[in-house]
C-alpha cells in the first residue's frame, strides 16, 4: 500500500460547498479524508484521531486556523498543516509559520495546487 493510500487528512473549513469538492477530490485522489466545519470539531476529532495532515482554513468563526494550528503544536506533533485562506497576506503567513504550518495556500486556489502540495508535504515527512 502506498503512503497516500495510508495517508489520513482532515479538512476544517467552514465554507461547506469548499470542504466537500476538497474532500471529493482528495478522496478521488487515494487519501482517507475527514471533515470539520470549525476549530472545535477540528480539535475534538484531532483528540481522537492522528492525522497525518490537517489543512486549515484561517477565517472561521468561534476559532479560528491559526488557534487550531497552535493545538496541533502542542498536541498533535505529528500532524502537518497546511494553512488555506482568503486572506493571503504577509502578516497571517508569517504567524502560520511561526506556529509550523508548513505551507499557505491563498484562495482561490488550483485543486492541482493543493494535491501537489499534499504530497510535498507527505514526503517531507516520511
Amino acid at each position: 500500500m502506498t503512503t497516500k493510500a495510508k495517508a489520513r487528512i482532515l479538512i476544517v473549513d467552514d465554507e461547506p460547498d469548499l470542504r466537500h469538492l476538497l474532500s471529493h477530490v482528495l478522496t478521488g485522489a487515494g487519501y482517507d479524508i475527514s471533515e470539520a466545519s470549525d476549530g472545535e470539531e477540528a480539535i475534538d476529532m484531532l483528540a481522537k484521531q492522528k492525522y497525518e495532515i490537517a489543512l486549515l482554513d484561517i477565517q472561521m468563526p468561534l476559532m479560528n486556523g491559526i488557534q487550531v494550528l497552535k493545538y496541533i503544536q502542542d498536541n498533535s506533533t505529528k500532524t502537518k498543516a497546511i494553512m488555506l485562506t482568503g486572506y493571503a497576506d504577509l502578516r497571517h503567513a508569517m504567524e502560520a509559520k511561526e506556529f509550523g504550518a508548513k505551507d499557505f495556500i491563498g484562495k482561490p486556489y488550483k485543486i492541482e495546487d493543493i494535491l501537489s502540495t499534499v504530497e510535498r508535504v507527505l514526503k517531507e515527512s516520511q
